[in-house]
């Protein structure tokens, strides 16, 4: 957890010679800081979230158990795995499940999906799990959506990641042209409609 100039301030103001109007709003502001961990899991909607793995829904979605005991449903961003109907897509959910559940995590948490899930890096042990995902050939990278928040040493190293794990036949990349998950969700919506 960060603690941000304006949270030390105010912990300045409210125990200093501060007017009693400035130790209400220092009040406030931390007031606001700790509610912010106990009901959302993150800091600010963007952030960090820290807790246990409590469940594995797919090959890139988890859901923490953050402080407070308040799960939090998080997408990994930058990826997409098989989803698991799709060939490889149970093997890239128990891959995951065996490096992360019961574990503890940190998720740097960049946005939130229409879905109303984070979307975020998920860190183990100093290991980023979204590029191991990748790596290991569980889940593509997901360079149409990469490319808006992802840096530019960090979208080539996911890149490279692709690579060497289609090179090698890792995972998903054992069939000769295995059906992108944006590709075959497509195919399905379009199947729906008909």
């Amino acid at each position: 957890m960060r603690i941000s100039q304006r949270e030390i301030r105010a912990v300045f103001s409210l125990f200093g010679n501060g007017s009693l109007k400035t130790k209400l709003m220092a009040l406030l502001v931390l007031v606001s800081a700790v509610a912010g961990l106990f009901f959302t899991g993150t800091v600010g909607g963007h952030g960090l979230i820290e807790g246990r793995v409590v469940g594995v829904a797919d090959g890139d979605t988890i859901t923490v158990l953050a402080l407070g005991n308040s799960p939090e449903k998080v997408r990994f961003a930058f990826i997409d795995a098989p989803e698991k109907a799709q060939p490889h897509g149970q093997a890239a959910k128990v891959a995951l499940s065996a490096r992360l559940f019961g574990r503890e995590v940190k998720v740097e948490v960049i946005e939130k999906d229409r879905y109303g899930r984070n979307v975020g890096r998920v860190w183990v042990d100093n290991v980023d799990v979204n590029l191991a995902q990748v790596e290991d050939g569980y889940a593509w990278h997901y360079a149409q959506y990469a490319k808006k928040n992802q840096s530019a040493s960090d979208f080539q190293a996911y890149q490279q990641a692709e690579h060497t794990a289609r090179q090698n036949h890792l995972g998903l990349w054992q069939d000769a042209s295995p059906t992108a998950p944006w590709d075959y969700r497509q195919s399905k919506r379009e199947t729906a409609g008909n």
